[in-house]
């Protein structure tokens, strides 16, 4: 991820990054989308070079024929186990067979779990912290804010990430309860006050630069905020107890 536009990835061989051809083809893919390079120091591979681009063309094409052996070997092998009357797949899941089903179902729940542990850090806090006095709209907003596009919820993912955190006891069932209704003049310090609390140490710089990424608007329906707005807001939120620290 620290990888950007104009920087080379360098290796000492291929086997050190990726472990087949398709990997590699997808990282180098990846790095040309953030506009960096590709190097290889044992390798003839340098996709900043004409050379280098056209050995990327050859390994993509073997890569691709490789892909098209396994797809023919693979329907030869079930045309002959058709032909011997074997049926591939899990015999449980065949039948409904309740058991092989509550495994099934246990293992993507467990997939599913460790998903969302990766991506905690992002959302679990805020949820803590801001549910139920804040609504989803205005959590989700704060929780996408700092966030890259790749990585941002929607309103649906993120209740039911909450619901299964609250199964499994990782997140109390207060925070899905119904969010009270709020005055329209307090909606904005609520927000700003959300944020300064997730980030005691923020600046109002980059308060109003959070602000901006949300598309909220300044209390004047403007777009653009300025530090002293910000600031407004955070002596009104402390006024109102919004605050989970005084300010500075």
């Amino acid at each position: 991820e620290r990888i950007g536009k104009g920087d080379t990835l360098v290796v000492v061989r291929i086997d050190r990054l990726a472990r087949s051809l398709s990997h590699l083809l997808e990282v180098i893919e990846r790095l040309e989308g953030k506009g960096a390079f590709f190097r290889s120091l044992q390798d003839p591979i340098d996709t900043a070079s004409p050379q280098g681009k056209f050995t990327l063309q050859v390994l993509g094409a073997a890569a691709e024929f490789e892909r098209a052996l396994i797809r023919e070997r693979t329907k030869a092998g079930l045309a002959s186990a058709r032909s011997k009357g074997r049926v591939g797949g899990n015999p449980g899941l065949r039948a409904k067979d309740p058991e092989a089903l509550r495994k099934v179902r246990l293992a993507r729940q467990d997939g599913y779990m460790e998903r969302l542990n990766e991506t905690a850090q992002d959302w679990v806090p805020h949820v803590r912290r801001l549910r139920p006095d804040m609504a989803w709209e205005d959590v989700l907003r704060i929780i996408n804010g700092p966030l890259p596009h790749d990585r941002r919820w929607t309103q649906s993912r993120l209740l039911r990430a909450v619901k299964a955190y609250v199964a499994d006891g990782f997140l109390p069932a207060e925070v899905l309860g119904r969010a009270g209704r709020r005055e329209t003049d307090d909606r904005l310090p609520a927000i700003v006050a959300a944020i300064k609390g997730s980030d005691p140490d923020i600046t109002l710089q980059a308060i109003c630069d959070r602000l901006e990424a949300m598309r909220e608007r300044t209390p004047r329906g403007r777009t653009s905020w300025q530090p002293s707005s910000v600031r407004m807001l955070l002596e009104r939120a402390e006024r109102l107890g919004l605050l989970v620290r005084q300010m500075d």
